[in-house]
């Protein structure tokens, strides 16, 4: 069952890049733009159909998402049915709906999950005071201190644990209050690992010092909200609260770089395959984690296709912008100069994220 929900994230995360494109196709069309390809995957091309509107549909054998080829392009482009004939306000929202293609995709996904259970990642998750109702699921393991009593019974960050001292861990704060009530003593512990049950004995500490407290262990409730009438306004407000959180994790890791702080710029990007080690996790815990990650995967490339960096559908917008703003003409060969650095830059930065995924997560 966790390779089928595997698969599954798989087909949903290339799904959404699909979905992106399929958002610039409708708009390109809606505003005269003749669209001559779609395509599944990228070349080469494994078969193809040419439609009824005159846009060949096509699945290729690279399946890493999708693409749109519209007539003409460039800004410079003329003609008609050209993407460079189109007024501003049209190549504005061409340009912007793939963005709001995916930001609608995780509206959808985070209303499902709010009337199904929506993970609470957030102290302050956003719903509906007087429809909503939490579950704690789990009793989470968290940071692990080294050679603390946990670390030597072999707890380690992410276990589940069920069991302290003959009692249901049944909260975080009611395993405190039992490492608390057993400080100095032996007490058997029972935790799930990899979905294996493990039980082991654990001698606390005697007192709560030096931040390692009884046990060395920090622990966090995974809880679950539900709501039932309201779950379209969760959606909606869960997915405004996480665009802004995203946005300012975002802002945090441009401000690292600039300060050099490397280390911690790299601790809060991943790539293709850190999402891949992401959702070979989630995938063990059940459909809703897989879902609940690809709500924020798509969140997350909505942002990012807004930002103003070149080869992405903002940095097109705004290198647009900016040559209208000087008025000058943006010509074929200067955006395909522009576009061309920004993706060499961002294959170069995919590149450099991908090797910090392998370390963190092999």
């Amino acid at each position: 069952m966790d390779i089928l929900f595997l698969v599954l994230g798989l087909i949903l995360f290339v799904g959404l890049v699909v979905v992106h494109e399929f958002g610039h196709a409708i708009a390109a069309r809606r505003n005269g733009v003749e669209v001559e390809e779609f395509g599944i995957g990228f070349p080469p091309k494994a078969w193809g159909k040419k439609l009824k509107n005159g846009t060949e549909f096509t699945l290729n054998w690279l399946p890493l998402g999708g693409f749109v080829k519209l007539k003409g392009e460039h800004d410079a482009a003329r003609g008609p049915g050209t993407y460079g004939s189109a007024t501003l306000w049209a190549k504005t929202k061409i340009l912007l709906a793939g963005v709001f293609v995916n930001w609608v995709t995780a509206v959808i996904i985070f209303t499902i999950l709010a009337w199904a259970g929506m993970p609470q990642i957030l102290p302050n998750q956003f719903a509906v005071a007087n429809d909503v109702t939490y579950t704690t699921k789990a009793v989470r393991a968290g940071t692990v201190v080294q050679d603390g009593p946990a670390a030597k019974a072999g707890v380690v960050s992410g276990d589940s644990l069920q069991e302290f001292a003959g009692q249901n861990v049944t909260s975080a704060d009611r395993f405190k209050q039992l490492t608390h009530d057993n400080a100095g003593r032996t007490v058997q512990l029972k935790y799930t690992h990899d979905e294996q049950q493990k039980t082991a004995n654990v001698t606390l500490n005697n007192e709560n010092n030096n931040d390692k407290g009884y046990i060395g262990l920090g622990v966090g409730d995974e809880a679950v909200q539900r709501s039932t009438w309201s779950a379209p306004v969760v959606g909606v407000g869960v997915t405004l609260q996480f665009t802004y959180e995203t946005f300012k994790g975002l802002f945090g890791t441009i401000g690292s770089l600039f300060t050099a702080q490397f280390a911690a710029a790299g601790a809060n990007v991943t790539g293709p395959v850190g999402i891949f080690s992401i959702l070979s996790s989630s995938a063990q815990d059940g459909l809703v984690p897989v879902l609940f990650l690809i709500g924020i995967i798509s969140l997350t490339l909505a942002v990012m296709n807004l930002l103003p960096i070149p080869a992405l559908d903002g940095g097109r917008l705004f290198v647009t912008l900016l040559f209208r703003a000087m008025k000058k003409p943006l010509t074929k060969e200067r955006e395909e100069a522009i576009q061309g650095t920004g993706m060499i830059v961002l294959l170069g930065l995919m590149v450099v994220i991908t090797i910090l995924d392998v370390n963190r997560f092999f």
